[in-house]
């Protein structure tokens, strides 16, 4: 049996790069962010845009998505609604094709959706506010407001530090590689 392993952390925490070291691990990874990607492609087009007409083409505009959310307070639980049994979908299938001994799955909003429920253990990426702060702005792509807006949506990293089985503060790249690596030591020690 696959041993789950939910991998979370606010934005500009270094998530995405402690993935890739499992990756290069050689460890599966399924990411939430890329199977919504793949779905407004494909299963989500049709049962969002009979919600919202004004989507049209052959994939969702998440631009437009969220010019809809911004309007409608109702928007957002409606398009959850669609999307998240989809996604659960997704990451279902995901596991039952895996024939690795662990699998990552990937899920920012991991605590805040109740998906830890569904893991063996987790994993919480975290960094002193200071360095996420400037790791999301130097990216170029968001304002100020924009962190704010996110952060707001997400559970406070203290609180997260507190439901999480494994914490790994990423504050050098040599340091999170090596903890992932004893991670997966330690995971194949245990439950071998």
């Amino acid at each position: 049996m696959t041993f789950r392993l939910g991998l979370t952390g606010s934005i500009g925490m270094g998530k995405s790069t402690t993935a890739g070291f499992f990756t290069e691990a050689g460890i599966p990874v399924w990411d939430a962010d890329a199977a919504v990607h793949r779905l407004y492609r494909g299963a989500a087009v049709a049962p969002l845009q009979a919600l919202f007409p004004s989507l049209t083409g052959h994939e969702i505009d998440r631009g437009q998505l969220r010019q809809i959310i911004a309007a409608d307070p109702t928007a957002l639980p409606r398009i959850e609604a669609v999307v998240h049994p989809l996604v659960w979908a997704d990451r279902t299938d995901f596991l039952r094709k895996s024939v690795s001994d662990i699998a990552v799955f990937d899920i920012p909003l991991l605590f805040e959706k109740g998906t830890e429920a569904e893991m063996d253990a987790t994993l919480l990426v975290t960094a002193p506010a200071s360095l996420q702060r400037q790791r999301v702005l130097s990216r170029g792509t968001m304002s100020e407001a924009d962190l704010a807006r996110i952060l707001a949506r997400q559970m406070p990293d203290a609180d997260k530090r507190r439901l999480a089985t494994h914490i790994v503060e990423t504050l050098d790249l040599a340091s999170t590689r090596a903890y992932v690596q004893a991670l997966i030591a330690h995971i194949r020690n245990r439950h071998a």
